[in-house]
């Protein structure tokens, strides 16, 4: 079983974690936190959660997962905290950046298998999510989002414990505001599993158009299939075409920078090389011919920019990311014929963002923990 750490009494983090040290001198908004800085509310939180009955009852690796989850729901509030001109004291952002913080030490120091990470990822990202899902504009389509990234029975237990583990004025409210989430997601058949559609266009039209309903159904009219690889330097993804895809044509960005001497260090060259293999991918989509895609597609921006072209074209668009152990991600880029240097690599680590399931047709993920 996976656990964060064994020693849990706080003296005992505080040793482990520059970061959890680093919650002691971080304020919060007496209005909203009346208890203290971030160090008192965590600590509130995660004796909140241990006296949960849903937590009591979950088995042993969920109560790791969601206690690891409660230890870093706050982390980034150190790096977005706000004194605003009005006295008051924000951290607008703070659940994306710990997301990306906790998947980061998750990854690199303190190893947690792919689907506990994420999860735990997942929590810290959506933590807040339960108080506001009822006042979004479409509270549906935001509660069968998020259920297919993580277990919303947990994290409506960590919006519980987060809620409980303050002072404020308006606690009865928060608790409210979750129980609503709670139906809500229950009327959308999203509790604590995800939404089931009748297809993978289905699932993707759904989220990905305006006014859609989950029960529609297009019609699966596609022309070529394109598989967009995700994965950091090194993580395996020409071996993984060699394996897979061996007959199919393949555009390689690498390959097109060292065709066109274009080094990857080269931030006005980088546009240079996606353009031309834009212009590569438009000859295929025009054949109806399907190919892979193959580069590093580490953020969503990326890949929807590309999604947003190919769709257009009617193609299926199927993402596979790749991923290995961190430390045999190093060994593998030294052995790579374009290696990238190490602090490049992990900084493209601190800016990963796993692919989610409705941003294709079909996610797949190919983990060598």
């Amino acid at each position: 079983m996976w656990t964060l750490t064994i020693n849990k009494d706080w003296d005992s983090l505080q040793a482990q974690f520059s970061w959890v040290r680093d919650m002691e001198t971080v304020p919060q908004d007496p209005v909203h936190h009346a208890e203290g800085n971030v160090a008192v509310h965590t600590r509130m939180v995660l004796e909140a959660l241990q006296q949960l009955e849903g937590y009591k009852n979950l088995p042993a690796q969920e109560q790791e997962i969601l206690w690891a989850a409660a230890l870093l729901h706050d982390v980034e509030k150190r790096s977005t905290t706000v004194h605003e001109p009005d006295g008051s004291i924000t951290s607008k952002g703070h659940s994306k950046k710990g997301a990306m913080t906790a998947r980061q030490l998750l990854y690199t120091e303190l190893r947690a298998p792919f689907h506990i990470r994420e999860q735990i990822v997942q929590l810290v990202r959506l933590h807040g999510q339960p108080i506001w899902a009822i006042e979004r504009r479409d509270p549906a389509r935001t509660v069968i989002e998020a259920a297919l990234v993580v277990d919303t029975k947990l994290l409506s237990l960590l919006a519980r414990a987060d809620a409980l583990g303050r002072v404020c004025n308006d606690q009865q409210e928060l608790l409210y505001r979750i129980d609503l989430f709670e139906a809500l997601c229950q009327e959308h058949d999203c509790w604590g599993k995800t939404k089931a559609f009748k297809t993978p266009h289905a699932q993707f039209h759904y989220f990905n158009k305006e006014n859609s309903s989950p029960g529609f159904v297009p019609f699966d009219e596609f022309g070529s299939t394109v598989i967009i690889l995700c994965g950091l330097p090194g993580s395996g993804k020409d071996t993984y075409v060699r394996q897979y895809y061996t007959d199919w044509p393949v555009i390689n960005l690498d390959e097109i920078r060292r065709a066109n001497k274009i080094a990857p260090t080269d931030k006005s060259g980088n546009g240079t090389v996606v353009q031309l293999a834009k212009e590569q991918a438009r000859e295929h989509l025009r054949k109806k011919r399907h190919f892979v895609w193959n580069a590093t597609n580490i953020t969503r921006q990326m890949r929807s920019q590309l999604i947003d072209l190919f769709i257009t074209y009617k193609a299926y668009v199927k993402i596979v990311y790749i991923e290995v152990p961190y430390n045999k991600l190093h060994v593998q880029n030294k052995n790579r014929e374009a290696v990238v240097p190490k602090n490049a690599v992990d900084k493209l680590v601190g800016k990963l963002e796993v692919p989610a399931p409705w941003e294709a047709h079909e996610v797949v993920y190919f983990i060598k923990d």
